[in-house]
C-alpha cells in the first residue's frame, strides 16, 4: 500500500530533519536536502488542483545584479585606487581623440602613482595630472575639445579636465558625482563651449562617492586637495 500524501510529507520532514532522504548522498546537509526535496515536488502537493509533485521550484533572483556591459566596440578601463577600483567604458565613436590620448597615456603607465588633487562633493572628482607630492607630470600637447558630441556631464560621467583656453586638455580627468549641465556644450562662447565627456562609470560609483567624501584643505596653489592623498596606482584598458 502506497502512504498519503500528507504520510509521505510527514515523513519527508523526518528525514529532513534527520538528514536522510533516501537516495541522497550522506554528505548532502539537511538544509540542501530539503531544497533537493522542494524542487522534486517531495514536500506535498503544490496549488490546490495541482498533482503531487507538479510544482515548479523558485529560482531566488540574484544577490546582486550585473553591472551594466559597455556597448559593443567600447573599449574598458580600470582605475585602480587607494580606495578600490573603478571600471570605466569609454566612447571610442563618440570621442575618438579623447578616448585615444586617454587610452595612450594609460598604455605609456602615465597614471601610475599620480592622485586625485581636487575633490568636490556634490559636484567631482578630478585627476591624472599631479604626483602625491604635488610635482605635476609632463604631458603631450594639448588635444581637440569634442565638447560638441552630444554627451552631457552626468553624474557617472567621465570627461576631459582643462585650463580656461578651450583647447588645453591634456592627461587629467575628471568623474562627475552630480549631473552637472553647467559644464555641457551650449554655445560657442568661451563660458558655453563644454567639457568634452568620452565615457561612464560602468562599476565602481561607490568608490567615486567615497574619494568625493575624504576630508580636504587648501594648500598654497590649489583648493578642494584630500587631506589623506587618493592615489591612481594604474590605468588599464582592455581589449
Amino acid at each position: 500500500m502506497r502512504p498519503s500524501s500528507r504520510l509521505r510529507s510527514v515523513l519527508v520532514v523526518w528525514f529532513v530533519a534527520s538528514g536522510s532522504i533516501p537516495g541522497l548522498s550522506a554528505s548532502v546537509s539537511p538544509l540542501r536536502a530539503s531544497a533537493i526535496a522542494a524542487s522534486s515536488g517531495q514536500l506535498g502537493p503544490g496549488p490546490a488542483g495541482a498533482a503531487p509533485g507538479s510544482t515548479k521550484a523558485v529560482q531566488a533572483p540574484p544577490l546582486q545584479a550585473p553591472a551594466p556591459m559597455p556597448a559593443p566596440g567600447h573599449q574598458v578601463a580600470t582605475v585602480e585606487t587607494s580606495l578600490g577600483d573603478i571600471t570605466i567604458e569609454l566612447f571610442n565613436d563618440l570621442a575618438p581623440v579623447s578616448v585615444e590620448n586617454f587610452v595612450q597615456y594609460a598604455r605609456d603607465g602615465f597614471y601610475a602613482d599620480t592622485i586625485f588633487h581636487r575633490v568636490k562633493p556634490g559636484f567631482m572628482i578630478q585627476g591624472g595630472g599631479f604626483t602625491p607630492s604635488f610635482s605635476e607630470k609632463p604631458t603631450r600637447p594639448p588635444i581637440q575639445n569634442e565638447a560638441t558630441n552630444g554627451l552631457r556631464n552626468t553624474r557617472g560621467t567621465v570627461a576631459m579636465a582643462r585650463m580656461a583656453a578651450l583647447r588645453s586638455a591634456t592627461a587629467q580627468f575628471y568623474v562627475n558625482v552630480a549631473d552637472n549641465r553647467r559644464l555641457d556644450h551650449t554655445g560657442y562662447s568661451p563660458d558655453e563651449f563644454g567639457y568634452a565627456v568620452f565615457g561612464r562609470v560602468l562599476a565602481g560609483m561607490d568608490v567615486v562617492d567615497r574619494i568625493a567624501a575624504v576630508p580636504t584643505h587648501s594648500t598654497e596653489s590649489m583648493d578642494d586637495v584630500p587631506v589623506q592623498p587618493v592615489i591612481i596606482k594604474s590605468v588599464q584598458v582592455r581589449p
